[in-house]
């Protein structure tokens, strides 16, 4: 098998067991705790440590939102203070999303379009099927509350920095990279990268933060995608929420496995990437 397609094959391997994933999470229990959500940097400045941000925006006109369960918190203070003790800053990419971010981050034109032309890549045709996009896109940006632990507070995207200068500790890939390089154990990243991000991951788990294992920078703890990966028996204690900055509250999505996008707004944003793509 040549290369092109040996990646192929891994591609598409792992998206479908990440979509089965996805399935099982779905419908896995959740005992909403109703816990309270902390502002990150507030924490980081009371505590003395050396944790960056990142300043960009989610999509074009909503900031990051920095949060993490109340529960979390100890163990978010000593990840932090153990990598600053290896000579690395944590560098948190992104933290809790509202529905709204979540909805418009998977039809994101710069993200939409990567994981559009991926599928091309891996069917070798110029329009793939909705369906199959569809299922990329839920693997690697949740179509649903109840499988997108960001929207349960209880899940953070990171980078590793060197504290020394601020360079990036190379894990084969930067964030956010969706390809072949993606899943945590990708045999197409050089050896070097696989052990940086095996000793992060080991970092975060001995603070009980389960890695996805289709991304190599998402991490989380006592939500489905933990208690269901850590093959716990128990409930998961954070589901999807909804959460009001200002006020502080948090109140539990209804029915938080129902997609937030229809096949025809992604036909529709498939067509108009095709159109563009055409147009050269």
């Amino acid at each position: 098998m040549d290369e092109t397609r040996r990646r192929r094959a891994y591609w598409a391997e792992q998206m479908d067991t990440a979509f089965d994933f996805m399935t099982r999470v779905r419908d896995y229990p959740v005992q909403e705790c109703g816990e309270s959500m902390v502002f990150l940097p507030d924490v980081v400045a009371s505590a003395g440590l050396a944790v960056a941000f990142s300043s960009s925006q989610i999509v074009e006109g909503l900031d990051r939102m920095f949060y993490l369960r109340e529960g979390l918190i100890d163990d978010f203070i000593g990840i932090a203070g153990e990598m600053n003790r290896r000579g690395w800053t944590l560098r948190v990419e992104d933290g809790f999303r509202s529905t709204e971010m979540q909805k418009r981050l998977a039809l994101k034109e710069t993200i939409f379009d990567r994981i559009l032309e991926k599928v091309i890549w891996e069917t070798d045709t110029e329009a793939p099927d909705t369906d199959l996009l569809y299922r990329r896109i839920s693997v690697l940006i949740a179509t649903a509350p109840k499988v997108g632990t960001h929207m349960s507070g209880s899940a953070i995207d990171i980078s590793v920095l060197r504290t020394e200068d601020l360079g990036e500790l190379d894990r084969g890939a930067p964030y956010i990279e969706l390809s072949e390089l993606t899943p945590m154990r990708s045999p197409f990243v050089p050896q070097e990268a696989r052990r940086t991000r095996l000793e992060i991951t080991e970092v975060m788990n001995h603070y009980g933060f389960v890695a996805y294992p289709f991304e190599f920078w998402h991490y989380n703890k006592d939500d489905a995608y933990a208690e269901y990966l850590n093959e716990s028996g128990r409930p998961a204690r954070y589901g999807a929420i909804d959460f009001d900055p200002e006020s502080g509250t948090v109140s539990v999505i209804e029915n938080p496995e129902l997609p937030l996008h229809t096949l025809d707004e992604v036909q529709e944003r498939v067509e108009e990437a095709l159109r563009k793509r055409q147009a050269g």
